[in-house]
């Protein structure tokens, strides 16, 4: 029987929900459900205002409107990271400056950003891979000193935390100026597509409602704030239905069995292949002391591209369903044209090298076991 690389985990409660929803005949977004999410996130995360969307994609996007991304601004990312990343600055007209990874771990290299700034320089995107921090303390510094933006791609760090300088632990999304956060299926709270824009400055909060509300100021209208509503600004349909707020409110009723379970399984492959990885000059996750591991994903390092190819075919043979992840984005066929030319080598070692195993709740310790045997032998 094949393992697969992930499997949506359901808590018994989504039908429930989501028949309620459809049923108490509120279909549309910004409803019960959407706004118990939404005050979820809040409170329990120390998030500003958070806007459910349709997909982090739409929440980046969001993010790209705020700040005002005019043509020929210039964004910092890591070139190892999804296209939307990339693409939600791109659609405003900006110019992607691409960041090479950290050699420990594929998240930015926090050191060689401000040599990246110049007088364009409108924002950095840091994206915490795998849900492992980058070091914010290093980042706001930066942005501090030269007043630009920070944007955190947390698409897969929901319940995931840095402890900063101060001592202060912060849970990640909750210390840029915006954050963006996703629900696809495969991550750990899930609602089949879906995400979530964190706003954290709250000179941005009136404004990303109108956003979200195809920039209109129908969100205050239905509060009683106003008398009528009309178009104020640019937006477009960012939020999601309460069918899909629905869904994930299910999820977030049951995050911290879904963490603890999902926790498990990554220890458990970790303790398994800690010898086998040095034995055959695999790099494991690294997690820097300030950061925390939410499990989002387990992936290993190969060393070479020919160790990695060997290892995925071994495994599919045995019915394991392992992938690779991001190809760089300096490199792509859309943009590899736009780059200007400098060589980010630990971005495509990771490219070329790195492996996710199969890792979701409903992932049982015999298929673990059968996934370290293959790799053993």
């Amino acid at each position: 029987m094949q393992i697969p690389f992930n499997k949506p985990h359901l808590t018994g409660k989504e039908a429930h929900y989501m028949y309620d929803a459809v049923y108490t005949g509120k279909l549309s977004g910004n409803g019960k459900y959407t706004q118990q999410c939404q005050n979820f996130f809040k409170e329990k995360y120390g998030f500003g205002k958070c806007l459910l969307t349709t997909s982090c994609t739409d929440a980046l996007e969001m993010a790209a409107i705020l700040i005002d991304i005019q043509p020929g601004d210039e964004v910092i990312i890591p070139s190892y990271t999804f296209v939307s990343t990339a693409n939600a600055f791109v659609l405003r007209g900006a110019k992607i400056i691409f960041a090479d990874s950290r050699k420990d771990h594929p998240g930015i290299d926090e050191d060689i950003i401000e040599n990246l700034i110049t007088k364009k320089t409108k924002a950095i995107v840091p994206v915490h891979y795998a849900g492992v921090a980058c070091d914010m303390d290093k980042i706001i510094d930066i942005a501090n000193r030269y007043n630009i933006w920070v944007i955190e791609d947390a698409a897969q760090a929901i319940d995931s935390y840095y402890t900063g300088k101060d001592g202060i632990k912060r849970a990640l999304g909750s210390i840029g100026h915006l954050a963006a956060f996703s629900f696809h299926e495969t991550k750990n709270i899930i609602s089949g597509e879906g995400g979530m824009l964190a706003i954290n400055d709250p000179k941005f909060e009136k404004r990303a409602e109108i956003i979200w509300e195809k920039g209109t100021n129908r969100s205050a209208f239905f509060r009683g704030e106003i008398d009528k509503y009309g178009w104020v600004d640019v937006g477009s349909s960012f939020l999601p239905s309460e069918v899909i707020a629905a869904f994930l409110w299910a999820q977030l009723e049951n995050i911290d069995s879904i963490q603890v379970k999902r926790k498990e399984n990554w220890y458990a492959y970790w303790n398994a292949i800690v010898e086998w990885a040095n034995i055959n000059d695999v790099q494991l996750p690294f997690i820097p002391s300030n950061a925390t591991n939410n499990a989002h994903m387990f992936y290993f390092v190969c060393k070479n591209v020919e160790q990695r190819s060997t290892v995925l075919a071994k495994l599919k043979e045995a019915g394991v369903l392992a992938v690779f992840h991001y190809l760089s984005l300096h490199k792509s066929q859309f943009y590899s044209g736009k780059h200007d030319g400098r060589a980010l080598p630990n971005s495509d070692y990771y490219s070329e090298c790195l492996i996710r195993l199969p890792l979701f709740y409903d992932l049982s310790l015999e298929d673990i076991n059968r996934v370290i045997e293959v790799l053993k032998r």
